[in-house]
C-alpha cells in the first residue's frame, strides 16, 4: 500500500479531530500500519473551522503533512469549498449530505454521501455524527479494518458512551456498505 493522504474538514464541535484520532489509532495500533495526524482549528473551537490531516502507510512516514489528499471528508459547506481544490484527480469525497451541497464535481472525483447528522439525531445524540463518519469512511475506503476501528473507538471514547458510539459506528458502516453494494 502506498501512502494514503486524508483530509477531514468541518466545524469545531463536530468531532473532526476525534474522528481522525480514531482512524489513526485504528491503523497504527490495531492494523499494524504507520499513521500521522495533524490538526488545525480556530481559536473559538466550537463552531469555527477545523480540519485534520491523516496519513496512513505500511512504511514509516517521513513527512507528516498532507500535500495532495486522495480522500476528503467534509462535514461543513465551508470545508467542502476550501478543501475540494486540494483533492487529487480520481480522489474520493465523503460528505455529510445533510450539511454539504456538492453541486458539480470534477468528473474524476468519486463522491459518497451519508446523512450523518440525521443518523446521529436518530440515536438521540447529534454529537456522535463523527463516529457515523468513521464507520462510513471504514466501509467505503477499507483503509482501516472494521475490528481495528471498533477497538480504537473503545480506547478513545469515555466508557459511559462506548455503546452509543459503537452503535453510531455501525450505522455509518452499514450505510457505506449498502451504498457500495448498489454501485
Amino acid at each position: 500500500m502506498a501512502s494514503r493522504e486524508i483530509k477531514i474538514g468541518g466545524l469545531g464541535g463536530q468531532g473532526v479531530i476525534m474522528a481522525a484520532m480514531i482512524l489513526g489509532k485504528a491503523a497504527a495500533l490495531h492494523d499494524e500500519k504507520f499513521a500521522t495526524m495533524i490538526q488545525a482549528f480556530g481559536p473559538e473551537a466550537r463552531g469555527a473551522a477545523c480540519s485534520a490531516q491523516l496519513i496512513i502507510d505500511e512504511a514509516p512516514i517521513l513527512y507528516p503533512y498532507v500535500l495532495a489528499p486522495e480522500f476528503l471528508v467534509t462535514l461543513s459547506q465551508d470545508a467542502f469549498r476550501q478543501f475540494l481544490p486540494e483533492l487529487v484527480e480520481g480522489g474520493v469525497l465523503l460528505y455529510d449530505e445533510d450539511l454539504v451541497q456538492i453541486g458539480d464535481l470534477p468528473a474524476t472525483v468519486r463522491a459518497f454521501g451519508v446523512p450523518a447528522t440525521r443518523l446521529a439525531e436518530s440515536l438521540g445524540r447529534k454529537q456522535v455524527l463523527n463516529l457515523i463518519v468513521v464507520g462510513f469512511f471504514t466501509a467505503i475506503t477499507g483503509l482501516v479494518s472494521e475490528d481495528a476501528a471498533r477497538a480504537a473507538i473503545r480506547e478513545t471514547v469515555p466508557p459511559s458512551t462506548t455503546a452509543l458510539n459503537l452503535r453510531a459506528f455501525e450505522l455509518g458502516f452499514s450505510h457505506g456498505h449498502a451504498l457500495l453494494s448498489r454501485r
